[in-house]
């Protein structure tokens, strides 16, 4: 076997690690898991019903196509089915992506704190990832312009951003994509796109039809609670959705799935109730960490970005160890490159309570 190599770049891949369900040591005790951005109250009961309706029909395979689905993602958003892609979680698609456009000897440019599955899929087709500097914990439009070659072949921004919860305005966006080569694309990975309000922010669909280089990506997992099921969409140019429709599987999403997922679209007051709760309570959670004398960056999605002192015992790898002692799961974000902080999601009024008493606590 000691001749049996990966392809170039596989070895450079530092694996993916989602956020902790689970604290050793405290069996029996309830865990408080604020680490994935999960939705606070969970998916619709219309999405969880259909789902269930549709355990009876897993022995035939699934529409390919996804047609129902894409024509009710058409209608409500007011979109072009035939230019809709569905795959399993929108980390499909954006692997998808660079599968399509990029290879050795070519660079995939990500922002400096973006997602960290990025560069993942850039070293999964031998691309190299190539990281512009942000500003203000946000990404820096003039630093990826600085960063564009003749090798740059994709672009991933996540916006808003995970783990910062900044975002670029369509502003910003289009003053990018006007000045990004006709061979490079931009994915715009709006994964929490339904829980911004701010008026100067765009999905990226306006920019999908103004430019052919350009794919939205969305998901399932975060304002419809579909987390477990896997179910992500994408809209792009006419040519960009037939070269993905030939490099996806034929049955990339399942039936469960697909049902759980149109129900879940169609419950348009669950979702209205999902973003009002983050409306409510992003804020609140912000202003009660704020009071403790912990830094809490601005945020657009349905988590926060907090940022904790430097000395030793207040610091944030402190904090998670505090936490995890009470059953409360942070995501640490070292890996991201930002060791003095910690993400947490925008979960129920009473775990957030809970939450804010034990940093209240920790902070004493």
């Amino acid at each position: 076997m000691a001749g049996l190599k990966p392809r170039p770049g596989i070895l450079e891949i530092q694996p993916y690690v989602g956020g902790k369900s689970t604290v050793p040591g405290i069996a029996g005790r309830r865990i408080i898991k604020l680490a994935s951005n999960e939705s606070a109250l969970g998916p619709s009961p219309r999405a969880i019903a259909a789902y269930r309706d549709a355990v009876t029909r897993i022995d035939r395979y699934p529409d390919g196509s996804a047609v129902d689905l894409r024509t009710a993602l058409a209608e409500h958003h007011g979109l072009d089915s035939c230019q809709i892609i569905c795959g399993n979680g929108s980390d499909e698609l954006l692997s998808l992506v660079a599968r399509a456009y990029a290879g050795p000897g070519d660079d995939v440019l990500i922002s400096q704190f973006g997602f960290l599955m990025y560069p993942i899929i850039a070293h999964s087709v031998g691309a190299r990832p190539v990281v512009a500097r942000e500003t203000n914990l946000t990404a820096d439009i003039d630093a990826l312009l600085g960063k564009l070659t003749p090798r740059t072949r994709v672009v991933f921004l996540a916006n808003p951003n995970n783990p910062t919860g900044s975002y670029v305005s369509e502003t910003e966006l289009r003053r990018f994509v006007s000045q990004l080569p006709e061979n490079a694309i931009l994915v715009i990975d709006a994964a929490y796109a339904e829980f911004v309000r701010d008026d100067d922010y765009v999905s990226g669909r306006s920019l999908v039809e103004s430019y052919d280089n350009v794919i939205m990506t969305r998901t399932f997992s975060k304002a419809y609670g579909l987390a477990g099921l896997r179910l992500g969409w994408a809209y792009c140019s006419p040519s960009v959705a037939d070269v993905l429709n030939r490099l996806r599987g034929p049955f990339n999403v399942t039936t469960p799935a697909l049902a759980a997922g149109l129900a879940a679209l169609e419950d348009v007051e669950h979702t209205e109730l999902v973003v009002r709760h983050n409306d409510t309570f992003r804020p609140w959670l912000s202003d009660a960490l704020s009071k403790l004398g912990l830094t809490v960056y601005p945020s657009a999605a349905n988590f926060v970005l907090v940022g904790f002192p430097t000395n030793s015992g207040r610091d944030a790898e402190s904090a998670d160890r505090f936490l995890a002692a009470k059953g409360i799961i942070p995501r640490t974000t070292a890996n991201y490159g930002l060791p003095d902080c910690l993400r947490i999601s925008v979960g129920s009024e009473a775990d957030l309570r809970e939450l804010a008493a034990a940093l209240g606590e920790f902070m004493a």
